[in-house]
């Protein structure tokens, strides 16, 4: 298991990983970061983690820009948890919102900027998980963009020697077996089996 005693583990991202954090499931959301935690903390209760959700609904890269320094940076996190990018896609595809995707260069230039930010700043590991789509057909417009952005991802975690969590990978062995109404009524927000795919992954990945 790659985490370690007292460390401090900080999630960022969108709704996915907000999941009401910052309301009716308070502190910790009632997705799949409160999954991850409540699992490794049962298997490792010895290593007494704190674990912080900085999720916030609706975020793309740039608005995670525009709180970095406090959701992130000063948080000194041990390890950072980072999801985000299914917006800056989706918004592409919503009509009236185009304005407000994020090209995929400006998706990998700002990301990486921020995770140098705060590996330079406070030494932390980071776990990078791919935005993701809950649809089985490659080749439809919103997914092949997704599977673009992933790809993104898998190369910032190659080259910052990050934990890489392959959510999309996770998604399409489901999918090869099941519709995606299973595990989202509009294949972006899962229910809790479709955040329990996302939490197998994330401790599979960390080892745990």
């Amino acid at each position: 298991m790659l985490l370690g005693a007292g460390q401090r583990i900080v999630f960022i991202g969108d709704s996915i990983t907000d999941c009401g954090r910052r309301d009716h499931a308070a502190p910790y959301g009632d997705g799949y970061m409160s999954l991850v935690r409540a699992f490794v903390d049962a298997r490792h209760p010895q290593l007494g983690l704190t674990w912080v959700n900085r999720g916030i609904g609706g975020d793309t890269v740039r608005d995670l820009a525009a709180r970095w320094e406090a959701d992130a940076v000063a948080e000194r996190p041990d390890w950072l948890c980072v999801m985000v990018g299914i917006n800056d896609i989706w918004r592409g595809f919503s009509p009236g919102r185009e304005a407000e995707a994020v090209p995929i260069d400006e998706y990998e230039r700002t990301l990486r900027a921020l995770l140098r930010r705060a590996v330079t700043t406070t030494g932390c590991r980071l776990v990078l998980a791919d935005p993701f789509l809950i649809e089985a057909d490659v080749d439809e417009p919103q997914r092949a963009e997704t599977d673009r952005y992933a790809a993104v991802v898998a190369a910032v975690a190659k080259d910052f020697d990050a934990v890489h969590v392959a959510t999309q990978a996770a998604f399409d062995r489901v999918l090869a077996h099941s519709p995606s109404s299973r595990w989202a009524d509009d294949r972006v927000h899962p229910g809790l089996p479709g955040h329990a795919v996302i939490a197998d992954a994330f401790l599979a990945a960390i080892g745990a």
